[in-house]
């Protein structure tokens, strides 16, 4: 995720675009495209996240949206036991419900992250597209667990009663819970970039580009990218409960393989590799999402050529093509 003037400048007007819309929505006294720029935040945060396997670690992984699912489910299922008064866990130590934003996050990231180590050991024992291969293949056993789950929901869904609460604000307005999907959104992004820059991320770039190399020298190659895929699903995960909070509902098409492609492709629309990619990309597509979907139930179609289009003639996608050809690209 290396940087230059020119994308700086563009990672600060992408950033600024996406915090100013719906100020302006506002002040138009257009309410509903605050939930749009919510929901662009949020498939953001959900891109960042598989941005460190995908665009650090080239690991493409097709298997995401189970880390997407397993944060949105946290999030309802504390909500739902906080309603009920009734603890989720009794033994071996007790864990009672909560409309708690952060304990919805702590809960969704620490599971994800438990899958992810379980998922990951045995992935990154394949390569190419056997590792496509296989985590779809757990992303799909994840996702049927979730429709054969009664006791929350199963195949409908599990609803949440009231949206989780952040401290020192009122979650229930729009605009509020904008801020804060968008603040972690730019902490998240902060923090992938120290990571990238940092001798761990340097380490699991030289992996992408030469795995014998970096080996011959004695870093542990699969140590580093089982580090990174645990990263990638726990910020994932916390995307996810986001998602769960602003639709006031998790289902199981959040751990569909149609969402792990969906993030791909918020990835590839922005630029692979680029900090705020997934941004860019998250912001298009649910711009194309509004705009085409009102006009036509074909939308898709011409997501697909503009997705061609970039494909064929601006690799670095939609930052690289304002920004310049990045050195690792």
């Amino acid at each position: 995720m290396m940087t230059n003037n020119r994308e700086t400048y563009t990672n600060f007007g992408i950033a600024f675009l996406l915090l100013a819309l719906p100020f302006i929505a506002l002040a138009m006294d257009e309410p509903f495209y605050v939930t749009l720029a919510t929901r662009m935040a949020i498939l953001a945060l959900a891109a960042v996240g598989l941005n460190v396997a995908l665009g650090l670690g080239g690991l493409v992984s097709f298997g995401h949206a189970a880390f997407f699912g397993i944060g949105g489910y946290a999030a309802a299922i504390l909500s739902t036991h906080a309603l009920n008064m009734e603890p989720l866990l009794t033994w071996p130590i007790v864990i009672n419900g909560s409309e708690s934003m952060l304990v919805a996050w702590g809960l969704g990231a620490v599971v994800a992250g438990v899958v992810a180590a379980a998922i990951g050991a045995i992935s990154l024992r394949t390569s190419g597209v056997y590792f496509i291969m296989i985590t779809l293949a757990f992303a799909q056993m994840v996702y049927y667990f979730g429709i054969s789950w009664p006791a929350y929901g199963g195949d409908d869904g599990l609803s949440i009663p009231i949206r989780g609460s952040f401290p020192g604000l009122n979650t229930l307005l729009p605009l509020s819970f904008f801020l804060v999907c968008y603040g972690l959104l730019l902490a998240v992004i902060i923090l992938v970039g120290v990571l990238a820059s940092s001798r761990f991320g340097t380490a699991l770039q030289a992996a992408r580009q030469n795995e014998t190399r970096v080996a011959a020298v004695g870093i542990g190659v699969f140590r580093v990218r089982l580090v990174a895929f645990i990263i990638s699903a726990m910020i994932t995960a916390l995307a996810g409960a986001l998602f769960a909070d602003l639709n006031r509902f998790a289902s199981p098409s959040m751990m569909s393989w149609q969402m792990s492609g969906e993030l791909i492709v918020l990835i590839i629309l922005g630029g692979t590799g680029r900090l705020f990619g997934p941004v860019a990309g998250a912001m298009v597509f649910v711009l194309i999402e509004s705009v085409l979907g009102g006009l036509t139930e074909r939308w898709q179609f011409f997501l697909g050529l503009i997705l061609l289009g970039v494909v064929l003639f601006a690799r670095g996608g939609i930052v690289g093509l304002i920004a310049g050809r990045a050195r690792h690209d």
